[in-house]
């Protein structure tokens, strides 16, 4: 059986795109059921509607700071689809431990670091002033601890001379396409073995 996919983004959703081009070849075990976004301005929408997926928008900033009140108004839209799986991709808030549990098992997110290396924000140049050889990125499950689930998967890239952090996230970023369709494909087909790029 297919399972539905509901995707949040908080930008223009390149990642995001990624999973929608390969969930549209057509031999996928999974489909996209719902693309939403805590910024109603936010680039990715629109590129999701173009797509054919159904979209919401969940504006957190009128919420303040009660992020427990934001994530009930975003279930809204997200259990109304019915998602098997839920994939963060590029969704930049913090989850309560209430919103994971929801999903537990079932939420997948992509980081821009080698995994337990550089959890949180500014992955590259916390690898460039620690004078790594190699950089990457890792699809995890996602708990209630940040950035601290269960590996799916990792790919990585080297750090070159003279690599600043917008050069070493652009190479990192193009091992992120490849790496999130593929561990979603997997996963959406039961398995949970980490795949290494």
């Amino acid at each position: 059986m297919t399972k539905r996919v509901a995707i949040l983004i908080s930008g223009g959703g390149s990642n995001m795109l990624a999973l929608l081009r390969d969930m549209a070849s057509g031999d996928h075990p999974a489909s996209p059921v719902l693309v939403a976004s805590n910024d109603p301005a936010a680039a990715g929408l629109a590129k999701a509607a173009d797509f054919g997926v159904p979209v919401a928008a969940v504006d957190h900033r009128p919420f303040g700071g009660d992020r427990a009140a934001f994530e009930a108004a975003l279930l809204e839209p997200l259990l109304a689809v019915r998602p098997d799986i839920l994939c963060l991709a590029g969704f930049m808030r913090v989850l309560t431990p209430g919103f994971v549990d929801r999903f537990a098992g079932r939420m997948l997110n992509i980081h821009p670091s080698l995994l337990p290396l550089y959890p949180g924000l500014h992955t590259h140049q916390r690898a460039l002033e620690a004078g790594d050889a190699e950089a990457g990125c890792t699809v995890h499950e996602v708990t209630p601890v940040l950035d601290d689930g269960p590996i799916l998967g990792q790919a990585r890239v080297p750090v070159l001379p003279g690599d600043t952090a917008d050069t070493l996230a652009a190479r990192v970023l193009v091992q992120e396409h490849r790496l999130y369709p593929a561990v979603l494909r997997r996963f959406a087909a039961g398995d949970r073995t980490p795949l290494f790029l």
